[in-house]
């Protein structure tokens, strides 16, 4: 992608209703652009870190065997009803009413609906168990959206729920989940802390939070530092390894504020490893049990012919979300570097070019199109512009690669940076194959 070819209204002033750093870049870089309060577009810098996000996301559900469907944002009120949450949820639910008066809302959640579908569709333990996900816009009128992408009205989420004849078996898909949503931290280039949490309206009595540290989170945090020495290399995909990994991680102490007690965490963690800070929270699992299948008449018959309520839990990660959570993890500064698995363009050549003078811009274009071929996402700054304005763009940007041609680079070797850090001088292959590893 060129560089003057590319939709990006970067802007040089601080939004002054931006309050938290990525909220701030997201609107400077021209990644976002507010539509109404807590409702944003998603321009094409953003959006596509976002759809690389979601990318991993879905890798990591379907490994460990989940089924990808989609269900619609506007849902009926009957099916909420049936479960007795439609007048218990509260202001945050968006009702609205069709043409023919009937009561609808915009999905704030899918228990309901996905419990609807299930029950219409599977009878017997046979067909267990299910694991069922869609990535889709969901809508809750906060009453104070703020903070950008990261308590908004609109946003984008993965939601699974786990379908299973026992408790036993139930908690096994818990596992699964709890394992994939480490995974998938772990490849956003994130270190996201398990921590036992508050159910809330999801409702159950099994909850963990996925948080990562950041001061501007909302989240208070209780944490032994030990839980960052625990390797998800050490633990293979079945269930007798995944029960361990989570009775591991269940030993260390990690709390959020709703679970917090003192004394039990100055009982439980030395002092030199006690940790006090704040995250946000890019994740949630909730095992519920019947809490929907049993007042929805969810029933299946089991090995011995006879009616039971399927077991169930729930699991959200905030696609959307993540965004700005990615970005408060790792800015410095003003400058944004995206972790290699979601960056926008795996590197961008800044070419100096002056009116009189076009051979850089020349140069540039034959790179361009060699990085192309090995399939290299590359933007190329092709834009007659003084070269500490381009670094300051670039740095703002937050690709994690520059390649310079200008006054360091000579015939054969080429000016590479890697953001944040000094640039070498090195040539076209080794930059090729330092931008392929």
């Amino acid at each position: 992608m060129y560089l003057s070819k590319l939709f990006i209204p970067i802007t040089k002033d601080l939004p002054t209703e931006a309050k938290i750093k990525s909220h701030q870049l997201m609107l400077r870089t021209g990644m976002i652009k507010q539509s109404s309060a807590g409702i944003y577009s998603w321009l094409p810098l953003g959006f596509k870190v976002m759809k690389k996000i979601e990318q991993i996301v879905r890798e990591e559900q379907n490994f460990i065997g989940a089924q990808e469907m989609l269900m619609p944002t506007i849902q009926s009120s009957e099916i909420w009803k049936e479960s007795g949450r439609y007048d218990d949820y509260g202001e945050e639910m968006l009702r609205i009413k069709d043409r023919q008066g009937r009561e609808m809302l915009y999905g704030p959640t899918n228990e309901e609906l996905i419990t609807d579908i299930f029950r219409s569709s599977v009878k017997s333990y046979k067909s267990l168990p299910q694991l069922l996900y869609h990535i889709q816009w969901k809508f809750r009128d906060e009453i104070r959206p703020r903070f950008g992408v990261m308590r908004c009205k609109e946003f984008y989420m993965k939601d699974a729920y786990s379908f299973d004849l026992s408790d036993d078996e139930a908690k096994k898909s818990y596992n699964k989940m709890f394992f994939s949503y480490l995974k998938t931290f772990q490849r956003l280039g994130l270190k996201a802390i398990p921590m036992a949490a508050d159910t809330g309206p999801i409702g159950g009595d099994l909850s963990h939070e996925f948080v990562i540290l950041a001061e501007t989170g909302e989240s208070q945090i209780y944490a032994d530092k030990n839980i960052f020495e625990i390797d998800l290399n050490n633990y293979k995909f079945n269930d007798q390894s995944l029960k361990k990994m989570r009775d591991d991680f269940s030993q260390i102490y990690a709390v959020t504020d709703d679970k917090y007690k003192e004394e039990e965490f100055n009982d439980k963690v030395k002092k030199d490893n006690q940790m006090k800070t704040k995250g946000i929270e890019v994740g949630h699992i909730f095992y519920f049990s019947d809490k929907y299948s049993k007042p929805m008449n969810c029933l299946i018959d089991d090995k011995d012919g006879k009616k039971t309520s399927v077991k169930m839990g729930s699991y959200g990660i905030g696609v959307s979300r993540l965004v700005g959570a990615t970005i408060e993890a790792n800015y410095n500064n003003d400058v944004m570097k995206w972790p290699k698995s979601i960056s926008p363009f795996d590197a961008v050549i800044i070419p100096s070019i002056s009116k009189n003078n076009k051979e850089n811009l020349e140069k540039a274009e034959k790179i361009y199109k060699e990085l192309q071929k090995q399939n290299i996402d590359v933007l190329l700054d092709d834009v007659d512009e003084n070269m500490s304005n381009k670094f300051k763009k670039h740095d703002l940007i937050g690709v994690p690669y520059q390649i310079i041609i200008g006054s360091k680079s000579d015939g054969i070797n080429l000016e590479f940076k890697e953001l944040n850090d000094k640039s070498e001088l090195l040539s076209l292959d080794k930059i090729k194959s330092k931008l392929k590893n």
